[in-house]
């Protein structure tokens, strides 16, 4: 039996997880506005037929002044409205924001004009495959200029940042395709920027994963060790509770500290290709500031190789 439900006059299926809630925000707003345009609509034609101007040789003159009660509730109804917008907007957007533990990592990077997915083995689509019923995490991140994730169908969009990461996180409903949008301006050919998710299957998934695995490369974890070995490995340890020069690559992945400057940091995936990038922004308390910069040594997945492997160091 099919779980996704049909879309609407204003909106497409929703063919995840999050999107009934989306769906549920967007209504909510829009019956808004259908209510005030109403008052608002009627007021007017009220005020036009009681108050139309019949005689020239009259002045228009009002024996009002102001009525606290209704200026109050003019501003104190619409404050409430906000307020609950803004509160179910913001769990709605932290809902999207932080994936599951158990998501299913997904490389996505964005470049002129198309989209380029990197699976856990190594192995590389422009079309997106993931399986049903399973949390996805794309990690995303763009080789020239800004462009947009977007998948309407699961209601998920996020800004694709040359030298940054984003993430975004969506569980499909059943097997499907659904169109990829980039719905950011990024050239000539940027209304051809279009791709699909093939939601498959387990076994079809598992099939598929595969099939896509590289026959010579190395998958990013095996890169990034070497990565790790050939840059890192002098002044980084990889295990647990040893101290070399700088900070211990074991168990780095999503830490919490403090730098220097007494400022708190959580060891995402933008803070360490930040560290990596630009050592000096963020000096972790007790270790020298030491590290040489590598901004214009590693690429793109070079970066995402190193924190695929250092998310194995736990």
């Amino acid at each position: 039996m099919s779980t996704t439900q049909s879309g609407s006059f204003w909106l497409p299926p929703q063919a995840s997880t999050t999107a009934p809630e989306v769906d549920e925000l967007f209504n909510f707003i829009l019956d808004l506005n259908y209510i005030f345009f109403a008052i608002i609509f009627a007021m007017t034609v009220y005020f036009v037929v009681m108050y139309r101007h019949n005689n020239q040789n009259t002045v228009a003159t009002s024996d009002v002044s102001h009525n606290t009660l209704w200026e109050g509730a003019w501003a104190f109804i619409p404050l409430i409205l906000c307020l609950i917008m803004f509160v179910w907007g913001f769990r709605v957007f932290m809902n999207q924001s932080t994936a599951p533990e158990n998501a299913l990592e997904i490389n996505v990077t964005g470049k002129k004009w198309q989209w380029n997915f990197k699976y856990a083995h190594g192995g590389e689509t422009e079309d997106l495959y993931v399986p049903a019923g399973r949390p996805v995490k794309l990690l995303m991140t763009s080789k020239d200029v800004l462009h947009s994730f977007f998948v309407p169908d699961f209601r998920i969009k996020s800004d694709v940042i040359p030298k940054r990461y984003t993430t975004v996180w969506f569980e499909a409903k059943e097997p499907g395709k659904h169109l990829i949008y980039c719905t950011e301006y990024c050239g000539t050919r940027h209304s051809g920027m279009l791709r699909q998710v093939h939601v498959l299957s387990e076994e079809d998934y598992a099939a598929k994963y595969v099939a896509l695995t590289p026959k010579d490369n190395l998958t990013p974890v095996e890169k990034g060790e070497k990565l790790y070995k050939n840059n890192c490995a002098s002044c980084h340890s990889n295990q647990d509770g040893q101290r070399v020069v700088g900070p211990s690559f074991w168990g780095i992945y999503g830490r919490k500290g403090e730098t220097e400057k007494g400022e708190s940091y959580v060891a995402d995936e933008e803070y360490i290709r930040e560290s990596i990038m630009n050592p000096m922004a963020k000096i972790v308390k007790g270790y020298p500031a030491a590290m040489p910069a590598f901004k214009g040594q590693l690429d793109i997945d070079d970066m995402n190789a190193i924190i695929a492997y250092m998310k194995t160091l736990k």
